[in-house]
């Protein structure tokens, strides 16, 4: 049995790790649309319509941000969760394009060599970090 204070101080750390997250990818989908240029630079040549798929990118970031924001219960029981496993296929389907930056650091002078490598292994962190949020909280408007 936890006790209360184990509870609550979860339920703190909880809550700030998920707006932290939740501003991250609001403010990560904001620079999609304000410096559209250097994502396009990111991007791989076998990528077509890279600035839509930049413009796809950003509103996924937003829409999934503010949808870990949503409380359970508050409109859709499952906004939250659905929205982790947003973020989480998003994270899957530009994971190639940073396995392609390590693959060619020439094309990506702008970052450094250990940045690309970087930025490839943190998106697992991201997934895990965003999987810890796939499940509805126990109680709601959490």
């Amino acid at each position: 049995m936890t006790s209360p204070v184990a509870t609550t101080s979860h339920s703190w750390l909880w809550r700030i790790s998920l707006a932290v997250m939740a501003v991250f990818y609001v403010f990560a989908g904001v620079a999609h649309f304000r410096t559209p240029q250097f994502y396009i630079a990111l991007m791989p040549p076998y990528v077509p319509w890279q600035t839509g798929m930049i413009n796809l990118t950003g509103v996924a970031e937003i829409l999934g941000g503010i949808g870990l924001l949503i409380p359970n219960g508050f409109v859709f029981a499952r906004t939250r969760p659905t929205a982790a496993w947003g973020i989480i296929a998003l994270l899957l389907c530009i994971y190639p394009v940073h396995i392609n930056m390590c693959l060619h650091p020439d094309r990506y002078t702008q970052v450094p060599v250990w940045g690309l490598w970087l930025r490839l292994f943190l998106q697992l962190p991201l997934i895990a970090w965003a999987w810890a949020y796939t499940r509805p909280s126990k109680t709601s408007f959490v």
